[in-house]
């Protein structure tokens, strides 16, 4: 389903979006939250710089804002016409999901945004770094 060379296999993987071979992320648990936001500063495989430029990642504020919506209307959806819960409680449950994904939002928000920028490329894997 998912395979190198898909944009979505990059997003969803956090892998490098150049060469798709190696987790861009120090720790690839988003929930560990003192290691969320530290990513290595270039691809082992393919050399790609993934800050390319300073404050490179600050655009992904705005893909987060898109997704966190995405992840709200969800669990609307699913509490309030799927489980026919009251408004107070399906605001409760929007609340609760937004803050229990958020290391999953910014992680995808991320991998989104650089993604927008680097294209992948098969021949990336056959170069190495000197």
């Amino acid at each position: 389903m998912l395979k190198k060379g898909n944009k979505l296999y990059s997003i969803l993987t956090g892998t490098c979006p150049k060469c798709h071979e190696e987790s861009m992320y120090l720790d690839k648990n988003p929930y560990n939250l003192t290691n969320i936001f530290k990513m290595y500063d270039r691809c082992s495989r393919c050399d790609t710089k993934y800050k390319i430029e300073p404050s490179f990642f600050y655009g992904a504020m705005y893909v987060s804002y898109a997704v966190g919506i995405a992840f709200a209307v969800a669990a609307f959806v699913i509490s309030y016409l799927f489980l026919g819960t009251s408004l107070r409680y399906t605001f409760v449950a929007i609340v609760g999901t937004l803050i229990l994904f958020l290391p999953i939002i910014i992680r995808t928000s991320r991998n989104i945004w650089i993604n927008i920028f680097v294209k992948y490329d098969s021949k990336a894997t056959d170069v190495q770094p000197e």
